[in-house]
């Protein structure tokens, strides 16, 4: 797992595809594309045009919920949501070749994805955030600390991500409470240059 993810989203004048452009064109090398309200026939090109953008860049690709899709192109992996196709069922239809993440708020979610095979998971919000709708419990630093002690105690080892409404200074408190990773979408994409700040987050973890 890298340390920066991106997680595609919309703001002014950029749209999906673009969006996730910049944070390449800043060296971020993880794009999930989150497309959550488009059919099937409007995600597909776009994916496979981030697809050869992400390989172009030694980047991972991976698609929100969409598992025959990422299946279909042959993406990274896919992200599974709470609501989206259980994490087992997935993997039986994706074999280990695939990145299958999940997403947890409490250590039960946790305890449940390890033993369904997720490979990593994304646990938030950190904070509120405008990028996602129907949020669970907000983490906070203190959350995510008792998640990493939770899964030391218990020798889970899965890495796990941070994610909701993160900015640039969040990242070195985050990133000291044993998370591996943090995601981040409208802290990038409401810079006035999106792809320097991407940059910017990727060297708060030096």
């Amino acid at each position: 797992m890298v340390p920066v993810q991106f997680i595609t989203h919309t703001a002014p004048g950029i749209d999906y595809e673009a969006s996730a452009m910049l944070a390449l064109d800043g060296g971020c090398q993880w794009i999930q594309l989150r497309m959550k309200q488009a059919a099937d026939s409007e995600v597909e090109p776009i994916a496979r045009r981030l697809l050869a953008a992400c390989r172009e860049h030694g980047a991972t690709f991976i698609i929100d919920d969409r598992v025959e899709l990422a299946k279909a192109i042959e993406a990274d992996g896919v992200h599974l949501g709470q609501h989206d196709m259980p994490v087992q069922e997935a993997r039986e239809f994706l074999g280990h070749g695939f990145i299958i993440g999940g997403t947890a708020n409490t250590l039960d979610d946790v305890r449940r994805l390890h033993r369904a095979s997720a490979d990593y998971i994304g646990a938030g919000p950190f904070r509120f955030t405008t990028t996602k709708e129907g949020l669970a419990p907000v983490l906070g630093l203190e959350g995510y600390a008792q998640l990493v002690a939770g899964m030391e105690a218990e020798h889970i080892r899965l890495p796990l991500c941070a994610i909701g409404g993160i900015t640039l200074a969040d990242i070195p408190a985050l990133l000291a409470t044993g998370v591996k990773g943090v995601a981040v979408s409208g802290a990038v994409l409401r810079a006035d240059n999106p792809a320097d700040m991407m940059r910017r987050m990727l060297a708060a973890d030096e």
